[in-house]
């Protein structure tokens, strides 16, 4: 029996398919069924021929020594050597680097003396000549500068603020000095109420015992007398008076 004929019948005796011998070996199908033709020339050459000979028959159970002799007697001289397929077919060469010679030496010194020469004069040259930036400009006129004005505090004239609590119902009133009513009401029990005034004003309480009276934060001592008129003048230190 030939090669092929060898491998195809170890793996039928194997019961194993084409497709599963090449998954194994990671043999392409086409390959494997032409090996078991006796068909070497997709292989690659000799080198490649013999590692899958030795490789399917690993896989289907035969010996792979006595294939490969075989096959090295029908194929004599037709092929490479395993270490001709991974040598270069021209020696590459390499070159090795030259020594910088004196001569470059002293003319790279030489352009680095000229160069230096050269970047002297030219700043010295430069410093000669007074800068377009140093160039003087007069100082601004103190006349040219803004006139700084004094801030004018007006005074704020002074309020009276009245805050009435209740404690019980009352009844509140304000009127100018000439007379004129300027509130009038009743104060709930529980509730409060604030007026500020900037003038004289009469106050008349209806209830002082069932009321706090504050004037500028300042309670005021309420008497008994039914109704009470005060007199409370924002311009005073004191603005409450018994009227």
């Amino acid at each position: 029996m030939s090669i092929g004929e060898t491998l195809a019948a170890a793996r039928q005796q194997a019961g194993l398919t084409v497709t599963q011998v090449s998954q194994q070996t990671r043999i392409r199908e086409t390959i494997i069924r032409a090996i078991e033709h006796d068909d070497f020339s997709s292989c690659g050459g000799d080198f490649y021929a013999r590692g899958h000979i030795r490789s399917i028959a690993s896989v289907v159970g035969t010996d792979p020594v006595p294939l490969i002799r075989e096959y090295d007697q029908e194929h004599p001289a037709s092929g490479m050597r395993a270490a001709e397929i991974f040598e270069p077919a021209t020696p590459i060469k390499i070159r090795e680097p030259r020594p910088f010679g004196l001569g470059k030496v002293l003319i790279v010194v030489l352009l680095a003396v000229i160069g230096f020469g050269v970047y002297r004069l030219v700043s010295t040259g430069a410093g000669s000549h007074p800068s377009a930036s140093a160039t003087h400009h007069p100082t601004a006129s103190p006349k040219a500068s803004a006139t700084i004005k004094p801030v004018v505090h007006t005074p704020v004239p002074p309020v009276a603020v009245i805050k009435v609590t209740a404690m019980q119902d009352c009844w509140i009133g304000f009127t100018s000095p000439s007379g004129k009513q300027l509130y009038q009401g009743t104060i709930l029990a529980g509730q409060s109420k604030t007026w500020r005034e900037k003038h004289v004003v009469s106050m008349v309480i209806g209830n002082p015992p069932g009321i706090v009276l504050t004037v500028n934060g300042r309670a005021e001592t309420m008497s008994a007398v039914y109704p009470l008129t005060l007199s409370i003048n924002p311009q005073s230190k004191t603005p409450v008076t018994t009227g």
